[in-house]
């Protein structure tokens, strides 16, 4: 489903094939599923909804254990499902003629109706809706899903090209919900001891806390899905200082925990990936830390936890990016967006000096 195309290519051949699969692919809510090749036949009578997403390595007590492999993640914003397929078929109608182009924007439209239906009244969005159960329920940040679903709504508001064809009553609708999933974003900073840090991948719906996903995914502080949602709400046109304060915090919280001198590889000749000592090396990150003590946290998928990444089986020390850099990305939009703000807090005037971790 690709987004980046030239205009004119959304009306060809091969644009509607991938258009007539998604529509036929709807949810009977108005989501999709994910990991669906788009650039098959329409969906038959009958024919499930999803690929199995079954892990091949699932064990029993799982955390993410299916009961029924067609009908997991059927409705669903993990790895930008239901948002692609939307931005997709809005591109597709707004190339074709009026009378060519009604499918496809009903099925854009319904698709959208389906994000709102599945806001929670506290703004966040579970995984997968209708709700499957476990952490799927969770108010999702991994893989940019909350803030993949704010950022959609919030171009539908706007009325940004190509959503320039939805009704206004719905852009008022998107308008609200984007209001109260960055208000929600700016709620679920996590705090120690009254002190801001960062945010976690899944928040529970209910008490908002960090929660567990799959076996190896610890309910801790996540640098990647962090420097996202700092994104978003530098990008927000007038941040109150709630807003503000959010963003400087977890600035400095991301500053605090750099990695300098070391970089996560596998060097030629070895089998695992792993830490290794490089002078001058920087701009790194764990993907977890512990919220008390701020130290790196990795996961196994018999759901020990360790404080090595070294400690973890050569299967998930590969298998999953458990250093990142994409705070850095965060850290680089800070600096304009700082000096935009029209009053720059007391916290907002520290230099941005490289400190070695201890």
């Amino acid at each position: 489903m690709p987004l980046d195309r030239p205009s004119a290519w959304y009306a060809s051949a091969e644009a509607l094939r991938v258009a007539d699969n998604i529509v036929s692919f709807q949810t009977p809510a108005g989501g999709w599923g994910k990991n669906q090749p788009r650039d098959q036949p329409p969906r038959q009578p009958g024919q499930a909804f999803v690929a199995s997403n079954a892990s091949a390595f699932a064990q029993a007590g799982d955390f993410d254990a299916q009961h029924e492999h067609e009908w997991s993640y059927v409705g669903t914003i993990d790895n930008d499902a239901t948002l692609t397929e939307i931005r997709f078929l809005a591109r597709v109608q707004a190339a074709l003629p009026a009378t060519a182009s009604a499918a496809y924007r009903a099925a854009s439209i319904k698709g959208l109706q389906y994000l709102l239906s599945a806001q929670f009244p506290n703004g966040g969005w579970p995984q997968v809706w209708p709700l499957q159960g476990g952490y799927h329920d969770a108010i999702t940040l991994n893989d940019d899903a909350m803030v993949g679903v704010a950022s959609l709504l919030g171009d539908v508001a706007a009325a940004l090209s190509p959503f320039d064809f939805v009704p206004p009553d719905l852009r008022s609708r998107a308008a609200v919900a984007q209001q109260r999933a960055s208000r929600l974003l700016v709620e679920l900073q996590v705090r120690v001891d009254g002190r801001r840090l960062l945010w976690a991948q899944q928040h529970d719906g209910l008490s908002l806390l960090p929660v567990s996903a799959r076996n190896y995914e610890p309910p801790a502080l996540s640098s990647s899905e962090s420097a996202s949602v700092l994104i978003y709400l530098m990008r927000l046109p007038h941040p109150d200082a709630d807003t503000v304060a959010a963003v400087e915090a977890a600035v400095q919280t991301l500053r605090e925990l750099e990695i300098f001198d070391q970089v996560w590889d596998r060097p030629a000749g070895t089998t695992v990936r792993g830490l290794r000592r490089h002078p001058g090396a920087r701009h790194l990150w764990a993907r977890y830390y512990d919220a008390r003590t701020l130290k790196p946290v990795f996961g196994d998928r018999d759901k020990s936890l360790h404080d090595d990444v070294a400690g973890i089986s050569p299967e998930r020390r590969n298998g999953y990016a458990w250093f990142v850099t994409s705070p850095r990305g965060a850290l680089q939009a800070y600096e304009s967006w700082a000096h935009r703000l029209p009053e720059r807090p007391a916290s907002a005037s520290r230099s941005d000096a490289a400190k070695p971790s201890q």
